[in-house]
């Protein structure tokens, strides 16, 4: 049985750092963000690869535990992106022959095609689940692509409208996301980067998939929203384009980036439904936060949101910073949780 949650407990957002000797990081810092396969960040021959990742992702699991972090992931240590993974696995998805598309930096970028019905051939993330569920007895949480995000991270050929394509993602997010609860995932998280990207189609039909997406899905869920990777994306803005509607999502928690862009946390009073995950860790300094400015963060969400809603957490996935630097600021995140903690007789 997973341990019990402290008030205010940490988590993190999905990723953490995956090690020199698995990934190479330059390949991984010099491209955008993968759509569609990327075999040459692997340092490892894929016939000993899948062993490669289990021994890192038990390096990540390790390390948030010694931070002392209540909600773990298994770092998406085996994931070239976020959402690739997950994306690639479908059917009616050519990812041999990707289309080119403006993405959201503004760049070109390589996506798959959809040239059929989206199906979910086999269950894709289980055994990461398990694997997590077999080494930690902290609750564990599992991510997924959310259902508008990966309509927008690929060339529609088949469906011929953007909400159908997204409600064809919605359902297969929904059967992986039951399978992933069965196999023991204590939290689900979607990540849905591209409703701030997005806002005007994100209003039309956003929050339909999302919701169909956590159908049948027992809580805790998540949705994550960021203006993206602080290694990629450095100037933020300091509002989000789509995020009172979220209110009417089915998600349980809204978790947003609240450190770097120095968000106005006015803002939550329209998410007063939901608990809030909040970004207290500025992922775009080089500079570890000290515990009490993590306690200062967080009691400035408190103004707007009861402790008993609050979730600590970095901005982003970690997967781009340097490992130490990683650690040390999600030791931070703990220490600092605990200073606020106490301070509220927690």
């Amino acid at each position: 049985m997973a341990m019990a949650l402290p008030l205010l407990p940490t988590t993190v957002v999905g990723s953490y750092p995956q090690p020199d000797w698995l990934v190479n990081r330059e390949v991984l810092a010099k491209n955008l963000v993968p759509r569609v396969r990327m075999r040459e960040i692997w340092r490892i021959p894929e016939d000993v690869l899948e062993q490669a990742q289990d021994d890192a992702t038990l390096l990540a699991i390790r390390d948030m535990e010694r931070a002392g972090i209540d909600i773990i992931t298994d770092g998406e240590i085996r994931r070239e992106s976020y959402s690739n993974r997950f994306a690639l696995a479908l059917e009616g998805v050519d990812v041999d022959r990707p289309a080119e598309v403006i993405g959201r930096t503004g760049k070109p970028t390589l996506v798959p095609r959809v040239v059929g019905p989206i199906r979910r051939l086999r269950p894709v993330e289980v055994r990461d689940v398990t694997f997590l569920r077999a080494h930690t007895d902290r609750m564990i949480k599992i991510t997924l692509p959310g259902p508008f995000t990966l309509s927008m991270q690929a060339k529609d050929e088949y469906y011929g409208d953007p909400e159908a394509l997204a409600m064809a993602y919605a359902e297969v997010v929904a059967e992986e996301a039951r399978d992933l609860k069965a196999a023991g995932a204590d939290v689900i998280q979607l990540d849905e980067p591209w409703l701030q990207a997005r806002p005007e189609q994100a209003k039309r039909f956003g929050v339909k998939a999302i919701n169909r997406a956590l159908e049948g899905v027992a809580g805790p869920t998540v949705v994550h929203l960021c203006f993206g990777y602080a290694a990629i994306v450095s100037d933020k803005p300091t509002g989000y384009s789509f995020l009172p509607q979220l209110a009417d999502s089915t998600a349980d928690q809204i978790s947003i980036e609240a450190a770097q862009p120095r968000l106005d946390l006015g803002v939550l009073r329209d998410l007063s439904n939901k608990t809030i995950m909040l970004g207290v860790l500025d992922l775009g300094s080089e500079e570890v936060e000290t515990p009490e400015l993590v306690a200062q963060r967080l009691r400035a969400g408190l103004r707007h949101v009861a402790p008993e809603r609050l979730v600590a957490a970095p901005d982003c996935g970690m997967k781009y910073l340097p490992r130490a630097r990683a650690f040390a600021k999600l030791k931070a995140l703990a220490e600092g949780a605990a200073i606020v903690r106490r301070e509220l007789g927690g």
